[in-house]
């Protein structure tokens, strides 16, 4: 008998809040392939949040949060991590080998979890797609690296702080309880919540004195929804999962919102589907649009801008595309 448990703490239109989402449903499959986990969206205090399912014998937040914590502790690209630099600074040649070497492993071992190395380099970018056609030229990366170096902050070491930091507390809290952001951010944060934007510009002062606060048990789930926003190049250039370049308008990121239970592999083709990139111009291809939304289960679709500050990126507060129904704009 299938049961559901309501991730609460979750709001389908914060990025940040999606990849954890994401990062549930990758993780919860691993962890028990045998339990047809899934995950759907309902609206429920305002807001969509993600809803689990499946056939486990015992499905309730109590099993979720010790699933997590469990795989959580020691994830298996944990080691892949700590090769491919600080910032994603790798060349080309040394990308590939890190690949065939996961490759070779994956095939040797024969495990769904190992494959997970694999899946993270795939997220991060692609050996055939690099900055100049030197030798030593370094790989094109994902669209959701947000940090570079610049005062001391590092999007791959940063991963590893929050992967040996974070505990079932911080999970529970980011899953099941309205966000409070009570938790340290400096060195501990990717930069995927609006609230990371801290532009002077934004703020009534200077926003340096702040306190630097985040919510981590998301970003620690957010960090484990990386293979399901894989790397490819198109016409010569890195594509990454929902993102999208706009001439003169900068690059976005869109994602869906469903209201039909789907498991892991159907949701990596769901966040591929070209149809959420091609948001219509003319008012006569609107009711037609939204109709291939529906037909895919599709209630809504949320876009994020990506930000560029210097060389610090973040992502501003997402607006609604459009709902599945004929009469939204």
């Amino acid at each position: 008998m299938s049961a559901e448990v309501l991730l609460s703490g979750l709001d389908g239109s914060n990025p940040l809040a999606f990849l954890a989402a994401l990062g549930t449903l990758r993780v919860l499959d691993l962890q028990r392939p045998k339990d047809g986990i899934r995950m759907r969206w309902k609206m429920a205090e305002s807001a969509w949040r993600p809803l689990i399912d499946g056939n486990a014998a015992r499905l309730d937040a109590e099993m979720i949060l010790s699933t997590l914590d469990d795989y959580l502790r020691a994830p298996p690209q944990a080691e892949i991590l700590k090769n491919v630099g600080l910032d994603l600074t790798l060349t080309g040649k040394k990308f590939r080998s890190l690949s065939l070497g996961c490759v070779t492993e994956c095939e040797a071992t024969e495990t769904r979890l190992r494959r997970s190395q694999s899946d993270f380099l795939a997220a991060f970018g692609c050996d055939a797609v690099t900055h100049d056609d030197g030798p030593d030229s370094l790989i094109q990366d994902t669209a959701l690296r947000t940090m570079s170096g610049a005062g001391h902050q590092h999007f791959v070491q940063f991963m590893l702080e929050i992967i040996k930091c974070t505990e079932i507390g911080h999970l529970k809290r980011a899953l099941f309880e309205t966000w409070t952001y009570e938790d340290e951010g400096r060195g501990k944060n990717m930069r995927w919540d609006p609230q990371d934007d801290r532009r002077y510009a934004l703020r009534w002062k200077n926003p340096s004195a702040d306190p630097n606060t985040t919510v981590r048990g998301a970003n620690r789930l957010a960090i484990e929804a990386l293979p399901l926003m894989t790397t490819a190049p198109v016409y010569g250039h890195l594509e990454t999962t929902g993102f999208t370049q706009i001439r003169g308008k900068g690059v976005r990121w869109t994602w869906p919102i469903w209201e039909r239970p789907i498991d892991t592999n159907v949701c990596r083709s769901l966040l591929q589907l070209e149809v959420l990139q091609n948001e219509p111009q003319e008012p006569n291809e609107l009711i037609m649009w939204q109709a291939a939304l529906r037909r895919r289960g599709i209630a809504a679709l949320f876009q994020s801008q990506r930000i560029t500050t210097g060389k610090f990126r973040s992502f501003a507060p997402a607006r609604p595309v459009v709902a599945s129904s004929p009469f939204a704009l």
